[in-house]
């Protein structure tokens, strides 16, 4: 006699006790139509943080960026500005660069028929194209992507009529800051590249977003950063207070991964922001961390509803990293921060798609706030698949 199949427990749906808010349904995790839904409506309608302003050194220098759907090619020009525009020749919609970064002398050509075009974008050359004296060279150049730079870093906005950059991008730093001046006195801009870490990471980049925002994992997972910041083993991110930057433990010397002595302080850094660490979430995709003597930029480049790329820069006075100076205790501790994440992000993904996840788990009081990017989220989407 055949047992016939049982059916799944049913998973309690009792109301939560004030202290705890839901979170977001596991399917927001791992449904492939709210992914496309995210690409159209956050990656490729937001500024997105594509490349540092500092990787094209040079006039031709180039590097190709995935922003949502889209591939874009960013550009430095022969008089020194920065161009982007999609990475598609106008001919028959071949891919233009297929490297991920290189050098043209001072055109772009594209593989497939010769159609050539300037760094400004401008079609230049064709095979036979004399004889078609009716192609606007300009009409026919490549697409641009708007294009504004902040932080030393290159964002790029797909959307016909972009957002403003200073009341979304910019307005981040100020919300999580109280002051409109506080992130300047890092003078990011001018730092210099020290080291470049990218992380293939197997979960939905709001996994990572809600890691990054919230502490209370802390204590568990992260033995030397709470060494460094002592207030984070009690469970609060800096990010749950406006304004506030967690303070180094009285016996740290540096933001390093034993506490040893860092660098000299970066010269505009201000007394209050000594021997202090902050974080800054810049919505969808860019974590931005300030201790006295560096900074370190994290972009997050999601490829699909379950794995997302994060290419982190630690970034160090220009004297510093021109000296050669040895940064490897300080990109270790927060390498270390990054791996101990990311697994645990790793860990949460197919939990997601789990029935026991199905209405989503909870937020405690520590991690409220995450609640408000969720908000934030679903005010995107138009809760469609709530």
């Amino acid at each position: 006699m055949t047992t016939p199949p049982t059916s799944p427990r049913p998973i309690s749906t009792s109301p939560a006790p004030p202290s705890l808010i839901a979170t977001l349904p596991g399917h927001y995790y791992t449904d492939p139509a709210i992914f496309r839904q995210e690409q159209e409506l956050l990656f490729e309608s937001l500024w997105f943080c594509a490349v540092r302003s500092a990787d094209l050194d040079r006039p031709g220098a180039f590097r190709t960026v995935q922003v949502g759907r889209e591939n874009i090619v960013v550009t430095r020009t022969r008089t020194g500005e920065l161009r982007a525009f999609l990475n598609v020749c106008r001919h028959r919609g071949a891919r233009l660069c297929t490297e991920e970064s290189g050098e043209v002398r001072r055109s772009l050509q594209c593989p497939y028929h010769a159609w050539t075009y300037d760094l400004d974008g401008k079609l230049i050359a064709a095979p036979n194209l004399i004889k078609m004296p009716d192609v606007d060279r300009v009409e026919y150049g490549l697409i641009k992507v708007a294009l504004r730079e902040w932080l030393g870093y290159a964002w790029v906005c797909l959307a016909a009529e972009p957002p403003s950059f200073e009341d979304t991008v910019m307005y981040a730093a100020v919300e999580r800051l109280g002051d409109a001046a506080a992130i300047e006195h890092y003078g990011t801009e001018r730092l210099a590249l020290g080291k470049r870490i990218s992380y293939d990471v197997r979960a939905n980049w709001k996994l990572i977003v809600e890691n990054f925002m919230e502490c209370y994992h802390c204590a568990t997972i992260h033995p030397e950063l709470t060494e460094v910041l002592p207030e984070f083993a009690d469970g609060y991110a800096a990010q749950y207070y406006v304004g506030h930057g967690a303070e180094f433990g009285s016996e740290i010397r540096g933001f390093t991964v034993d506490g040893s002595e860092g660098f000299t302080r970066l010269p505009e850094v201000t007394d209050d922001q000594d021997r202090r660490y902050y974080a800054i979430t810049i919505k969808p995709t860019v974590f931005v961390n300030l201790v006295p003597d560096h900074v370190i930029l994290h972009r997050m480049f999601p490829l699909a509803e379950d794995r997302t790329v994060v290419e982190c820069d630690w970034l160090y006075a220009p004297d510093v990293v021109a000296s050669g100076t040895d940064v490897s205790k300080s990109v270790e501790l927060f390498h270390r921060v990054n791996v101990q994440d990311f697994e645990a992000c790793e860990r949460t993904q197919p939990g997601m798609s789990s029935r026991a996840y199905r209405g989503g788990g909870v937020l405690v009081p520590n991690e409220h706030h995450i609640g408000i990017f969720h908000e934030w989220l679903l005010t995107r989407l138009g809760d469609a698949h709530a």
